[in-house]
């Protein structure tokens, strides 16, 4: 079944007359009946029609038409509404308003109380203690992965991918995909080879190894790799989040 709500809407108590159909059991266009029948007969004032959600609704459009209540005289005719219809859910119905009512009265945050108030000042300077505690400890197991990083920045030589995923501790195939989808790397139409993004070489990320290798044949073959410098692990190591080891 579902329950059914009030609502605070603008400092003001609201209920419908679909609420009322959901808590009562009735069908909405019979409660909206007993509605108009009660503010024709002089007993309650017919409040004014509005779309809301039937969340009971299976169709498509699932806003229909309802009366509102809201405010004292919303109130007042809302529970004789209900003891037409359902005796039994009068109670329950009070107690709803009364409980909503108390919530929109409750005062709102007084910042120069909660000064004065020592239980509150403790607990906040407990709270806030705590989480200094916990962001010190966290700065500590931080400081290996910091000073690896630092020690690899300022490290000479460059070394290929496959290396530089174990200082990662990533997989190989990992990293190459890695850097391929962020234009670290790419390969030439119909090559085997990766290259580097001139931007990344220029920055200092990448750079390319030229080696001349001998055929079985005695010719020669020009083969180049991409390499990946400190500066290039230390930036991938900080996107990454993972430590690298020195």
């Amino acid at each position: 079944m579902t329950k059914h709500t009030l609502a605070v809407q603008d400092h003001v108590v609201t209920m419908s007359s679909l609420d009322i159909a959901e808590m009562v059991g009735s069908r909405p266009s019979d409660v909206k009946r007993s509605i108009e029948r009660l503010a024709k007969a002089g007993v309650i004032q017919l409040p004014p029609l509005a779309k809301v959600e039937n969340k009971q609704s299976v169709s498509p459009n699932k806003y229909t038409s309802a009366y509102i209540f809201e405010g004292e005289q919303g109130k007042r005719d809302s529970i004789i509404v209900v003891a037409q219809l359902s005796p039994e859910f009068t109670a329950r119905l009070v107690d709803r308003w009364q409980e909503l009512e108390a919530r929109l009265s409750k005062p709102a945050f007084d910042a120069m109380a909660a000064l004065n108030d020592a239980e509150f000042l403790r607990g906040t300077l407990l709270s806030y203690s705590e989480k200094v505690i916990a962001l010190e400890h966290r700065v500590d197991e931080m400081k290996p992965d910091v000073e690896a990083l630092e020690r690899i920045a300022k490290a000479d030589g460059s070394m290929c991918i496959t290396a530089a995923a174990k200082h990662l501790q990533v997989q190989p195939k990992f990293l190459f995909k890695l850097l391929s989808e962020r234009h670290w790397i790419y390969r030439r139409a119909g090559g085997k080879a990766w290259l580097g993004y001139q931007d990344k070489i220029q920055s200092g990320y990448l750079e390319h190894k030229v080696t001349t290798v001998n055929r079985s044949d005695g010719s020669e073959k020009i083969v180049e790799q991409v390499l990946i410098t400190a500066k290039g692990i230390t930036k991938i190591s900080r996107l990454l989040g993972v430590s690298a080891a020195a």
